[in-house]
């Protein structure tokens, strides 16, 4: 039985691909900070709890590290443990990078001194190609727009180092925009569903929001999830874009979502403000995942309008059952 390790387990992307790795007949261990406050509803929802093994690690915590990696020695480490919001990363820029970059060379420098067969899956990001106009692939320029940006090309350059000076097996995932029932609220696509059904219910009456102009190219994280177990069963390591090839601006997803919901005029709900606007913003992502079709086999099944449904619908039946979560 193959086991693998996942940093960020409580996370979108971690019980998704805790799920995915169960249903495959792994092993899994589930690394977490801890915290003063509950953290573990996502792995409770997917009735992981009792399937999965907890280890408590910080990713700002090289002891930590090192001694769960020496401990685990796991046939493949899923790097999933970050500062992930964007938005966030302008106010703490300091522990971003400690946590998305530092934390990720932590990770590799345990895993080369304590695990050395260990397969890496390190989670890099659409956010380090910054602003042009180009559909982004693997040798696409990177010019992040912000600290959340700059910390995933750290990683993702630290990574590729590790791998080519220490033939470490070390494949890095440039995810574009994945969302699901189990985004953070905090995000622009689950805030939007959220507060629809809100509206909807008379509970809400506006949801404020920054730049709607802003394009992304959004797929679903349950895809995605097995795009990063298939770079890891290849038999040399590299670089994959994993993205849907198209883009559509945050105001479309409200139309979309009002839409379905079955609300029209949406502007008559939303407000702008300029405290949500980024001080710097990317335009447009889009990406070209290609050469994961070509040498994965992998493409996305959920469309973009499949995805708003399951994130309204989900949303729904949450407020349904606690119209306060």
């Amino acid at each position: 039985m193959k086991k693998a390790l996942i940093t960020g387990i409580t996370g979108q992307d971690g019980v998704y691909l805790a799920d995915f790795l169960l249903k495959k007949g792994y092993s899994v261990v589930g690394a977490f900070r801890r915290t003063s406050h509950r953290s573990l509803e996502r792995l409770e929802d997917f009735d992981l709890i009792n399937k999965i093994e907890l280890i408590k690690m910080d990713l700002s915590d090289q002891i930590s590290i090192n001694k769960t990696i020496k401990s685990v020695q796991a046939d493949e480490i899923y790097n999933l443990g970050a500062q992930s919001f964007v938005g966030a990363s302008f106010d703490q820029p300091i522990l971003t990078s400690t946590v998305n970059g530092l934390g990720a060379l932590s990770i590799f420098e345990a895993v080369k001194e304590f695990s050395p067969n260990s397969k890496i899956y390190q989670a890099s990001s659409s956010e380090m190609f910054g602003n042009s106009n180009e559909i982004k692939n693997e040798n696409s320029r990177m010019s992040p727009a912000s600290p959340y940006g700059i910390s995933k090309v750290f990683a993702h350059k630290t990574a590729q180092h590790y791998r080519e000076a220490y033939d470490m097996f070390i494949s890095c995932g440039i995810l574009f925009n994945h969302e699901s029932p189990f985004r953070g609220l905090e995000f622009v696509t689950r805030k939007i569903t959220s507060t629809v059904v809100r509206i909807k219910a008379n509970k809400r009456n506006k949801l404020f929001l920054g730049n709607i102009k802003t394009k992304r190219d959004w797929g679903f994280a349950g895809d995605y999830v097995q795009a990063m177990w298939l770079m890891l069963q290849q038999n040399k390591s590299s670089d994959y874009v994993i993205a849907t090839g198209k883009s559509h601006s945050v105001e479309d997803f409200l139309e979309k979502s009002f839409e379905y919901a079955g609300l029209n005029n949406w502007q008559d709900y939303v407000e702008i403000s300029k405290d949500l606007i980024r001080p710097h913003d990317i335009d447009n992502l889009v990406g070209d995942a290609s050469k994961a079709e070509k040498e994965l086999g992998w493409k996305p099944s959920m469309s973009y309008e499949e995805l708003i449904e399951l994130m309204i619908d989900s949303d729904q039946k949450l407020f349904e059952k606690d119209p306060f979560y």
